[in-house]
This record gives structure tokens, C-alpha cells and sequence, in this order.
């Protein structure tokens, strides 16, 4: 690339440029507009699918409708105990069959069929029955329009249409399954809803309907030319597809493909989506799009799929992205062709003024004395470079030769400056204004140099050369310059830092040594003191747990006395209970006192009686004698009762004596118990102001224990503060000492007579010794005082 000329560089460069940006721009045109007429195709699928879709579940929800319309209509009619008309339910069975011709059969079921209808006891011949005699209709249209109607299936909770229902508790769509209809296997799916009285599940009801109807309507569905639709339902099963071989199959059974069983699992989330695969009908790459279809209002959804061959819905947009190549190929064949002619003239008058500027340098860089002109008779702009070219080498071969007389006596100047003498000026001078005002600017810089630093650098050089051997006492003598007075300058300031230096060392010194003396003397005072709050910590830290101990017997006696108090209030309640039980016995024993005297009336009036009969049996003589035997046994029988009533009598009145003794110790002890819980009441009232006075007071020792813990803890950090003093005064007395000796390391005026200030520091000193004591805890006795009143209660009771 290097060694091409500037024509075929120009060449290349615009052919490149050409081909890149028209091949770039093409290439974004194409491809936008072929991912324009790519998106277009696919949201035509995405559209198809949508509206097939929503077509497909209209449908279903239309069927969900009929099916929890039937539902309610039973369930009023059980709520409300009417028995329906069954030639009127074939009737409204039939309409809903006429008005949805989508639908195939109707049916319900009940677990007690005689919710709703009466049973057929025999009189009723049509086959409406099932063999329990309920009335379970099924109706089927036929495929010419008519009606079957024959008996439902016995109520099973285990079939699927039943089951379903039953479990959702709500609306439920079955796996498709065979059943013969008419003479004919037909593949249905049902749509059942569960009938619920007082939140009881009680039977179902529902509608039928072919997937062939499902599989004719899609089957009508065109998406291009060889592009179609698919709908599976939510267990993943075929119901229409273009391979009929495959409706009532699984999706996982057909094809092991994970991307578009993937989709399918996506599509019974509910989710949407698309994918790129070999199709189910011709096996060529396609787009996919997937629609979820939800039944109902439940989470059940089946799959609505449109496929459309890549090889036809992306046809156009290939077309038009060839056609593009192939136009741009032929445009930018035309531009190279323009390009090669225009660049073969161009490149000839650039080879004309590359050999005249050749020529002009060479006469710039010595190798020829004169400089010869550009010849070019053209009047375009490479014919008006050439006759400026030209006037500017005739120009410049002029200049060049007073440019040279400058630049030798400017070389002079320069050695001069070179041996340090800055008071030398270029006297030459040139038309080249450039080089003249070089020339001005170069004698006003040596002007300004000379001012700012000295006339002599040489002399400068010594000084600093003094100033590096640490000696700061020579000067630069006779020199105005700037920096010749700066140095003299910086001379007398160093000297005086130096001597303030050492001065500064010295008292730093001396100071640094009363520093260590005080510190010492803080460190042991802190110490002393630390160790001393240690142990008034350690004092307060026992009296505070006596303190607590004595809260906590205090609020332990509170508590006895509560139970005290409740015991004696039990014992004045057994006492009154005491006192009523005496008063019961006291009436049984008059009872039985008044018993006894009937008792003794009766032992008395039998005595009277048998005597009595004694006289008769003596009258009676030889025929009384038994009878005298009897009359002697019944009186000596009174005679033991008057001295039994008599002996129940003596311990009646005595049991009534001590019963009166009893009542009176139990009035003793009711008052006794009162005046006790009195005192126990007062008692209670004063030890629940001890324990309040006891918690204020282990509160006020809590306190100060916590103030002498962080005095405590002041005072250690005080120690420790007071040691790293003592290192910091160490540190200082080593720096102190380093200041000087550094000072001492140098020359400077004055250094032999350098002292220490007098720093006059009032510190007045007390040392405080903090004596150690061992603070010992003492305990209080405490009194119990109670009054004599009490005491004589507790032995009472």
C-alpha cells in the first residue's frame, strides 16, 4: 500500500469507501426490510391464532353458560321443592340442542333422583328411565337433525363428568373420550357443573360436544399456502389437528421435540409464547405461535396453535432482500467505472507538480543551487496551483539566503550564553518576519533573563555549590539580577532559621525533661486513684445486691401475707358455715326431743295398757294366764323404752348443750378472724411501703454504682491517657535533641552563640495520694414490730 501513488491511493480509497457505505447501506435497507415484512408475517400468524382462538373459546364459554344455567335451574328448583314437568325438561333439553348447534347432547344426573321428579312407578312406558325408575334423560341430536332420548347412566360419583365437578366445585371440562352415539364412536368432550342444595353437593349436569365439530373449523383455517392451526386441550391431548391420525392422542406420545412440548406446558400456565420448529404435518421448519385458551374463569387452558412455514411467509420478504444485492452489485459497478477515468487524469497533473516540488526541495536541502519552476498550462485548479507554486519558490530562494547571514550570528550569541554571560544580542536582521521577530523575542528573552537572574550565572553556580555543602555564609557580590538577590537573600533568612532552629532545640529540650518529671507524677496519681475507685465499686456493687436481696424478701413476705390473708377469710367463711351447721343441729335435736317425749307418752300409755290387761288375765283366771304372760312381757318392754326415751333424752340435751358451747367458739372466731384480717390488712399495707421505699432505694444505689462504674472507667482511661503522655514526652525529648544536632550540622553566622530560651512556667503542683480503703459492707438489723393485739390472734387461731 505504501509504494502505490496518490492516484491509485485515491482510487482505492474512494472505491472502498464506495463499495463499504453501499454495500452498508443495502445491507440496513434489505435487512430492515426484510425483518420489517418478517415481524408483519409473524403478527399476521400471532393474529390468525388470536382470533381463531378466542373464537374456539367463545365457544367453550358459551358452553359453560348453558351448563350453569341448567345448574341453577335445578338448584331453584330443589331449593324451593318444585317438582319439574318431564315432558317440559325433554322440551327445554331440546331448544338448548336447536339454539346451539355446536352442542351434541344434554344430561343431568342426581344422587336422589326424586329431588326434582317423581319416580316412574311402572305406569310411565317411555324409556326416560333409568332402572330405578329416576328420570334421567339423555338427549342427543342425530346428524339429520332429530332427537334420541335415552336414560342417563345411574348417578356414579367416580365418573369423570360426575367426579370433576364434585371436586372443583365448580364448572369442568373432561379429557376427550369415545362414545357411541347413534350407532357411531364418536370423540366427545363434556362440560359438566355441580348442583348444590344447602352446600351439599347433589348431582350434576351438563352438555356434550363432537371435537369434530373443533377439527372442521380449524381444518378451515389457511395460513399461506401449506400453513395451519392445532388445538390440544389442557391434559396436552390432539383435538384437531391436519393428521387425523393424531386427535385423541398426547402431544408427549407424537413428538419428543422439548421445545414444543416446552410451549405446550407454558400454554397450560396460561402463558403465550413462540418457537422455531420442524412441523407436526410436512416436517419443515416453521413459526409457531401459541395462544392459550382459559375455560372459563378457571385455570384450566387449552392450546390453540398456528403454524406457518418459514419458506412462505418469509417468500416476499426474500425477494425483495435479493433483489437489493443485486441492484446495489450493478450501482456500484457504474461508480468504480466513472471512478477509474476521472482518477487517470487526475493522477497525470499530480505527477507534474509531485516532480516541480520535488525539484524545489532539493534546491531547499542543498543538493542543487537553483530551483527549477512547475510547467503546467492548464487553467483548472491544478494549473492555478502551479503558478502559485511557482512565485512562492522564487520568494523563498531570496529569503533563504539572508535567513542564513541571521542564523550564524546567532549562533555566536548562543556560545556566549552557553559560557554564562547573558549580557550578549543578536545584531544580524532578515525580511522573513518570522525569524525576525525569533530574533527579537531571543534578545528581549536574554534582556529579561539577565534582570531576573544575574549577569553571570557562573557566579550563582558558586554560591549554590556553597549552599549543597551545608555552608550558608557566602553572597553574590556586585549582580542586580533577580535571583542573585533572592539568594543573598535566602542566605540571611536560612541563617536566622537556623540559629531560631537550634534556639527552638534547645528549649525543647530543657522543657521536654520537666514534661517527663509531671508526667511520671500524673501516671502514679492515676494509678492510685483507679485502684481505689476499683475497690468503692466493688463496696457498692455487694451493698446493692443486699439491697436487692432485701427487695426481693420484702416482696416474698407481700406475697405470704396475701395468703395469710386469704387463709384467714377461708377460715372466717368455715367458721360462719360452723355457726350454721350448729343452728341445724340444734333444730334436729329438738325434733328429736319432741320425738322422745311422744316416745314416752307411748312407753307410758303401754304400761297402763298392760296393766290393764294384767287385771283383765287375773279376772280371767285359768283362760287369762297366757294372755297375763303377754301383758307382763309388753310391760316390761314399756318400761325399757321410758328408760331408753329417758337415757336419748340426757344425751339429746346434752349433744344441745355442747352445740350451743360450739355455736358460741365459732361467733368468738368469726370475730376473731375479722379483727386478724384487719391486722393483716394493716400489715400488708406496711410492707408494701417498705417495698417501695426498698426498690426507690436499690434504684438510688443502682445509680450510684453506675456513676462510680464510669468514674471508675474515666479513671482508668485517665491512667491510660496519662501513660501514652509519658511516651509522647519521650518521643518529644528525641526530637528535641534530633532539632539540635541537625543544627549543629551546619554553617551558619551566629552558631557558636545560640542558647536556650527562658520559658518561666507556672505550674503549681499537688500531688493528692489517694489512701486505699476497703469499704466493708454492713447490714442493717431489721425490726419487726406488731402489736400485742396480733400476736394473741396468731395463738387463737
Amino acid at each position: 500500500m505504501k509504494k502505490l501513488n496518490f492516484g491509485t491511493k485515491l482510487l482505492l480509497v474512494l472505491v472502498s469507501i464506495t463499495a463499504i457505505s453501499l454495500s452498508l447501506m443495502i445491507y440496513i435497507i434489505s435487512s430492515n426490510t426484510f425483518e420489517s415484512l418478517k415481524n408483519q408475517s409473524q403478527e399476521y400468524v400471532n393474529e390468525m391464532a388470536k382470533s381463531n382462538a378466542l373464537e374456539i373459546r367463545n365457544t367453550l364459554d358459551k358452553a359453560i353458560v348453558i351448563s350453569n344455567n341448567i345448574a341453577n335451574r335445578y338448584e331453584s328448583a330443589i331449593e324451593h321443592n318444585e317438582k319439574l314437568s318431564k315432558e317440559g325438561t325433554i322440551k327445554y333439553l331440546k331448544e338448548i340442542l336447536n339454539q346451539n348447534k355446536f352442542l351434541l347432547g344434554v344430561w343431568f344426573t342426581f344422587e336422589d333422583g326424586t329431588l326434582v321428579y317423581t319416580k316412574n312407578d311402572g305406569s310411565d312406558k317411555i324409556n326416560y328411565y333409568t332402572k330405578d325408575g329416576v328420570f334421567q334423560p339423555y338427549v342427543v341430536r342425530n346428524s339429520d337433525g332429530s332427537f334420541t332420548i335415552e336414560p342417563s347412566n345411574d348417578f356414579n360419583l367416580e365418573s369423570e363428568w360426575i367426579n370433576k365437578p364434585y371436586k372443583n366445585k365448580e364448572v369442568s371440562i373432561t379429557e376427550p373420550y369415545n362414545y357411541e352415539i347413534d350407532g357411531k364412536n364418536v370423540l366427545l368432550t363434556t362440560v359438566s357443573s355441580p348442583v348444590y342444595y344447602k352446600g351439599k353437593f347433589v348431582g350434576a349436569v351438563g352438555v356434550d360436544f363432537s371435537l369434530d365439530f373443533f377439527n372442521k373449523k380449524i381444518g378451515e383455517i389457511k395460513l399461506f399456502e401449506n400453513g395451519y392451526g392445532a388445538l390440544f386441550d389442557n391434559y396436552g391431548k390432539f383435538i384437531a389437528h391436519p393428521k387425523t391420525e393424531n386427535i385423541g392422542k398426547y402431544i408427549k406420545d407424537v413428538t419428543k421435540n422439548e421445545t414444543i412440548l416446552n410451549a405446550i406446558e407454558k400454554s397450560k400456565n396460561g402463558e403465550k409464547n413462540s418457537y422455531f420448529a420442524k412441523n407436526l404435518k410436512t416436517g419443515t421448519d416453521s413459526y409457531n405461535y401459541v395462544y392459550p385458551i382459559q375455560f372459563g374463569d378457571t385455570k384450566n387452558y387449552w392450546t390453540f396453535i398456528a403454524t406457518a412455514p418459514e419458506s412462505e411467509y418469509l417468500s416476499e420478504a426474500s425477494f425483495i432482500k435479493n433483489f437489493s444485492i443485486i441492484a446495489g452489485i450493478v450501482v456500484l459497478s457504474i461508480i468504480i467505472i466513472v471512478i477509474l477515468i476521472s482518477m487517470r487524469i487526475l493522477n497525470k497533473n499530480l505527477t507534474t507538480i509531485k516532480d516541480g516540488l520535488l525539484g524545489f526541495f532539493s534546491f531547499l536541502n542543498k543538493e542543487e543551487k537553483k530551483a527549477h519552476l512547475i510547467e503546467l498550462d492548464s487553467q483548472d485548479e491544478f494549473g492555478q496551483m502551479a503558478k502559485v507554486i511557482n512565485e512562492n519558490i522564487k520568494k523563498t530562494e531570496s529569503l533563504i539566503l539572508q535567513d542564513n547571514v541571521l542564523i550564524d550570528d546567532v549562533k555566536r550569541v548562543v556560545d556566549e550564553v552557553k559560557a554564562g554571560y547573558l549580557d550578549k544580542r543578536i545584531e544580524k536582521s532578515t525580511q522573513n518576519e518570522s525569524l525576525e521577530e525569533l530574533k527579537n523575542n531571543f534578545n528581549g528573552m536574554l534582556e529579561i533573563t539577565k534582570q531576573n537572574i544575574c549577569i553571570d550565572i557562573n557566579k550563582v553556580v558558586a554560591v549554590l555549590d556553597s549552599f549543597g555543602k551545608l555552608d550558608f555564609r557566602p553572597k553574590i557580590e556586585n549582580d542586580n539580577g533577580k535571583v542573585a538577590v533572592g539568594i543573598n537573600n535566602l542566605a540571611t533568612i536560612i541563617n536566622e532559621m537556623l540559629v531560631e532552629n537550634k534556639t527552638n532545640g534547645l528549649t525543647l529540650d530543657k522543657s521536654s525533661n520537666v514534661l517527663l518529671a509531671n508526667v511520671d507524677k500524673l501516671n502514679l496519681s492515676s494509678n492510685e486513684a483507679a485502684a481505689s475507685l476499683e475497690e468503692t465499686a466493688a463496696a457498692l456493687e455487694e451493698v446493692t445486691s443486699n439491697v436487692r436481696n432485701n427487695t426481693q424478701n420484702i416482696a416474698q413476705m407481700a406475697k405470704l401475707s396475701s395468703e395469710v390473708t386469704a387463709s384467714a377469710s377461708q377460715g372466717e367463711k368455715l367458721a360462719n358455715e360452723t355457726t350454721v351447721a350448729m343452728d341445724e343441729i340444734n333444730n334436729q335435736v329438738n325434733l328429736i326431743n319432741e320425738a322422745i317425749g311422744v316416745i314416752d307418752n307411748i312407753a307410758f300409755q303401754t304400761n297402763i295398757l298392760s296393766l290393764n290387761a294384767a287385771v283383765e288375765a287375773a279376772t280371767a283366771g285359768e283362760a287369762g294366764k297366757g294372755f297375763a304372760v303377754v301383758a307382763g312381757e309388753v310391760r316390761n318392754l314399756a318400761s325399757r323404752s321410758a328408760e331408753a326415751a329417758k337415757e336419748i333424752k340426757a344425751i339429746v340435751e346434752n349433744a344441745t348443750s355442747k352445740a350451743n358451747q360450739g355455736k358460741s367458739i365459732a361467733t368468738n372466731m368469726i370475730e376473731g378472724y375479722k379483727e386478724l384480717n384487719q391486722n393483716i390488712s394493716q400489715t400488708i399495707s406496711l410492707i408494701s411501703d417498705i417495698q417501695n421505699a426498698s426498690k426507690e432505694q436499690l434504684l438510688g444505689i443502682e445509680q450510684i454504682n453506675d456513676a462510680v462504674t464510669q468514674l471508675d472507667r474515666q479513671t482508668q482511661q485517665n491512667a491510660m491517657i496519662a501513660s501514652q503522655t509519658h511516651d509522647v514526652a519521650l518521643i518529644t525529648d528525641e526530637i528535641s535533641k534530633l532539632i539540635v544536632n541537625d543544627a549543629d550540622s551546619k554553617e551558619f553566622v551566629g552558631k557558636h552563640d545560640v542558647k536556650a530560651k527562658d520559658i518561666n512556667v507556672g505550674t503549681t503542683k499537688q500531688i493528692h495520694e489517694v489512701e486505699k480503703k476497703t469499704v466493708t459492707p454492713t447490714k442493717k438489723d431489721t425490726k419487726v414490730v406488731s402489736s400485742k393485739s396480733n400476736d394473741n390472734e396468731w395463738e387463737s387461731f
